[in-house]
C-alpha cells in the first residue's frame, strides 16, 4: 500500500462496536461526576425562583376565574354644585368594602366633610384639567369633557385586579351583583364595550348615535379596551370638539378603535317623563342593571319620596338580584283575570284574559323625554293606556320583602293596592287588598339562559282581601 497519500480511505483507522461502547460509557460517566461535584443552587435563589414559580400560579389562578364584583372599578361623573343633593343615590347601590370605585368632581365640594361620609361613600376625587381641550358645542357644558376622560384616568392609576371600567351618573343607581354576574359573559382581555340606549326614539337619532351607550344608564369597558382608549383619547377628543355630551365623544373614539356597542338591555338610561312604571313593570327577561334620571321621573312608589322609594326597591334586591323586576304570568280562568306579577315592585291584575304576548309590552303611562305620547316616540312597542278607567289593570305595590327563615330560597313579598278611586269603583277586586308573592330564588344558571319564571295561584280568599301566589323554576 505504499505511496498512498495521507487522507485517503486507506489511511483511515477503523473502531470496532465495543471501542465505541467504551468511549460513550466514559463521556457519560465523566458528564455524571461533574453534575454530582457541582454545588448546589443557595438557599436564597431557590426561593426567589420558587416565588416567582407561585405568583405565576397564583395570577393564572386569578385570570381563570370568574369576574366578581371587585374586579369592577365604578367612575361616577358628578358636580360638586349638586353632590350634597346626589349623595343618596350613590349610597343606596354602593357597598362599602365589596365595591372599588371614584366620584369625579370638578371642583372641591364646599363643606364635603359636613355631607360627604367616606366610610358609605366612594372617595372623591378632582378631575384633571380639560383647559388644554376645544368645547364648541353651542348650548352644551364643557363638563362633557372632563366626564368622558374618567376611564382614561382610572386607567392610568394602575389598580390591581381590575377587569372592567364602569361610568355612570351621580344619580344613577346600579344593581351591583348583576352587574358582575353580566360582565362574566365577556372576556375582560378583549375589546367590550358595553351599554344600551335611550328609550326615547328622537334621543338615539337627533345628534347622537344609535351605536352609542348612554351614559346615565352606565355602561361597562374592559380593560384591553379601556388600554387602547387612554393611548388615544386625547388627540381623539381634540377631534370632536363640536360634539354635545361625554357619551357621543366616548362612542366616536369607539369608531375610530373599530368597536361597536354591545347591547344589554339590563341598563336604563330612563329617557321618559311621568310615571316610568309602566316600562319597569314590562322590563326585559335580562337583568336589571341600572336605572337613570331617577331625579326626574315620579317616585317609583305612590305615597312615598323618591329616596324611600329606592331603598324600598333594594330591600328587594338584596335578597333576589336576578328576581328584580323580573315579569311573571299567571291566570284565574274562573274568574277571567291575568295577573302579571313584576317582583319586587308592582303586581297588575287585568280583568280579562290577555296573552303573554302583549302583557310583555310596555303600558305607556309614560311620555316620551320631549313630552311625546305617540307611540312611534319609543324605539319599542307598547301598548296604550286605557282611557276608561276600569279598563286599566288594578294595582298592587310591593310594601315590605323578607327571605323564609329556614334557608328554602323562598322569599315572601306583600304587595298592597293602590289605585285611584274612580278605578277601584270599578273593580271586581274589591274584596281583595293584598296579594301575597311566594317566590323561589334564581340560581346562577338563569344568568346564562335567561326564562320567564313560572306562576300559579296557591290561594285566593277575597273575603279576606288576600290573594297568594307562587313563582317558581319553570318544569
Amino acid at each position: 500500500m505504499e505511496g498512498k497519500e495521507p487522507g485517503s480511505r486507506a489511511w483511515r483507522p477503523a473502531l470496532g462496536l465495543p471501542a465505541i461502547f467504551q468511549l460513550a460509557l466514559a463521556i457519560f460517566t465523566v458528564c455524571f461526576l461533574i453534575q454530582q461535584l457541582r454545588p448546589p443552587p443557595s438557599n436564597a435563589s431557590y426561593d426567589r425562583a420558587m416565588d416567582r414559580r407561585r405568583e405565576r400560579g397564583q395570577d393564572q389562578d386569578q385570570e381563570d376565574q370568574e369576574t366578581r364584583l371587585g374586579n369592577i372599578l365604578f367612575g361616577i361623573g358628578a358636580a360638586s354644585s349638586v353632590l350634597e343633593r346626589r349623595k343618596d343615590f350613590i349610597k343606596a347601590w354602593w357597598r362599602p368594602g365589596q365595591t372599588r370605585g371614584f366620584v369625579f368632581v370638578d371642583q372641591p365640594p364646599p363643606l364635603a366633610e359636613s355631607f360627604w361620609d367616606n366610610s358609605s361613600l366612594p372617595e372623591l376625587r378632582i378631575s384633571e384639567s380639560t383647559a388644554r381641550f376645544r368645547y364648541t358645542f353651542p348650548r352644551g357644558r364643557r363638563s362633557a369633557i372632563r366626564i368622558s376622560r374618567i376611564v382614561s384616568e382610572m386607567f392610568r392609576m394602575g389598580l390591581p385586579g381590575v377587569r372592567w371600567f364602569v361610568l355612570g351618573d351621580d344619580d344613577t343607581v346600579f344593581f351591583v351583583d348583576n352587574l358582575a354576574r353580566m360582565l362574566a359573559k365577556y372576556d375582560h382581555t378583549k375589546f367590550f364595550y358595553v351599554g344600551s340606549s335611550s328609550e326615547n326614539h328622537l334621543q338615539n337619532v337627533r345628534g347622537f348615535s344609535s351605536f352609542m351607550a348612554y351614559g346615565g344608564g352606565g355602561f361597562a369597558i374592559s380593560y384591553a379596551l379601556a388600554e387602547a382608549l387612554a393611548a388615544m383619547q386625547d388627540d381623539c377628543l381634540e377631534r370632536y370638539h363640536f360634539l354635545y355630551g361625554s357619551d357621543d365623544r366616548i362612542q366616536a373614539c369607539m369608531a375610530e378603535l373599530g368597536v361597536q356597542l354591545t347591547r344589554e338591555p339590563g341598563f336604563h338610561q330612563l329617557d321618559v317623563l311621568g310615571d316610568a312604571s309602566g316600562l319597569l313593570a314590562a322590563h326585559p327577561i335580562a337583568p336589571a342593571l341600572s336605572l337613570h334620571h331617577l331625579n326626574v321621573i315620579h317616585p317609583l312608589f305612590p305615597n312615598a319620596t323618591q329616596r324611600q322609594s329606592i331603598n324600598r326597591l333594594f330591600s328587594a334586591a338584596r335578597i333576589d338580584p336576578a328576581g328584580i323586576f323580573q315579569q311573571s304570568i299567571c291566570y284565574d280562568r274562573h274568574r277571567n283575570f291575568s295577573i302579571q306579577v313584576s317582583w319586587g315592585y308592582l303586581v297588575e291584575v287585568s280583568q280579562e284574559l290577555i296573552s303573554p304576548r302583549i302583557l310583555e309590552l310596555p303600558l305607556r303611562t309614560f311620555v316620551g323625554w320631549y313630552g311625546e305620547r305617540s307611540e312611534l316616540s319609543f324605539p319599542f312597542k307598547t301598548r296604550a293606556l286605557p282611557v276608561d278607567l276600569c279598563q286599566r289593570p288594578v294595582r298592587f305595590y310591593m310594601e315590605s320583602v323578607k327571605s323564609s327563615s329556614n334557608g328554602s330560597g323562598i322569599s315572601v313579598s306583600n304587595y298592597v293596592k293602590s289605585e285611584a278611586p274612580a278605578a277601584a269603583a270599578c273593580s271586581s277586586l274589591l274584596g281583595v287588598e293584598t296579594i301575597l308573592v311566594d317566590k323561589e330564588a334564581s340560581d346562577e344558571s338563569w344568568y346564562k339562559a335567561p326564562r320567564r319564571q313560572c306562576c300559579k295561584i296557591l290561594e285566593s280568599r277575597e273575603g279576606g282581601g288576600v290573594v297568594r301566589l307562587e313563582i317558581r323554576q319553570c318544569s
